[in-house]
């Protein structure tokens, strides 16, 4: 069984328009756990009928991101062509590659009645081989997201990777594993995940007892894990519990970063930000 290496309290901070951000990463004390490169929890914020806005325009290159919403709704556009209104339950799977110029505002629907905003958003780094790809967008609405009943009040969702042998349709260049683990009543599971793979919990809703290392997590803290075991046990003691697990082998390669551009060199940097700077990114209507 893997065994914790440390509990964070992820970081508070704000974004965009004010919508509160926990952020494990990156933060001072950790830049990146590769192959991860950042991990945010925006909201919960609840906005009156037209107080929304959403995030404009901005660039990215060098990694994929995943958001997956818990609530509200967002429109996804860029420079590439990719457009879909991303719904409460849904996951976009962005990959940047040599770069793209994209928008995430709230739909008019969500604008005009308000609600509450929610959702997790995840960077994962390019291999340097796949660094300059052609940028894409996948978009998986939630009734297309793979469920597995593991019986005793627990579902499993598998919004990227491979899970149980069940497969989630999100393709990558890299090969991590994200699933939502939800339990419905207190109860435990065991996950196999290889033991080359980095392993992180995040707990978005409920508490985990681990009683091998006398702990016990809560919403918002991040558990990191050994790697000298293939499995890992779960323990929900809530009534209702969301544990989002990412799993991923790591890159080992170097990682610069500059807002959000990645690259593998401070050379390739200075050429992503001219690339950008002469419109080679795209434009967005």
């Amino acid at each position: 069984m893997r065994k914790i290496v440390t509990i964070k309290d992820c970081m508070k901070t704000f974004e965009g328009d004010g919508i509160p951000i926990t952020r494990a990463f990156p933060v001072p004390e950790m830049r990146e756990n590769d192959p991860f490169l950042l991990f945010d929890h925006f909201g919960p914020i609840n906005y009156e009928p037209g107080g929304a806005t959403g995030v404009p325009a901005h660039p990215h290159c060098g990694f994929e991101a995943i958001t997956y919403l818990l609530g509200g709704e967002v429109e996804h556009k860029d420079s590439w062509g990719g457009q879909a209104a991303i719904e409460t339950g849904d996951i976009q799977w962005m990959t940047t590659g040599s770069g793209l110029i994209h928008s995430e505002l709230v739909t008019d629907k969500f604008k005009n009645n308000g609600g509450i905003m929610q959702g997790l958003q995840i960077w994962v780094n390019l291999p340097q081989k796949h660094k300059k790809v052609k940028p894409w967008y996948q978009h998986i609405k939630k009734n297309n997201i793979p469920t597995i009943d593991e019986g005793n009040n627990v579902l499993i969702k598998v919004l990227v990777g491979k899970v149980k042998n069940v497969s989630s349709a999100v393709q990558t260049y890299s090969p991590v594993s994200i699933f939502d683990v939800q339990f419905s009543k207190p109860s435990l599971i065991d996950l196999d995940i290889p033991k080359n793979q980095t392993v992180m919990v995040y707990v978005i809703d409920g508490e985990l007892k681990f009683d091998v290392d006398n702990k016990i997590v809560r919403k918002g803290q991040m558990i990191y894990f050994d790697q000298l075991s293939d499995m890992i046990n779960l323990t929900s003691i809530s009534s209702n519990g969301s544990y989002l697990v990412l799993a991923g082998e790591s890159i080992n390669e170097p990682v610069v970063r500059y807002g959000p551009f990645v690259t593998n060199t401070e050379g390739e940097m200075k050429q992503v930000m001219l690339d950008y700077q002469n419109g080679k990114m795209g434009t967005l209507n």
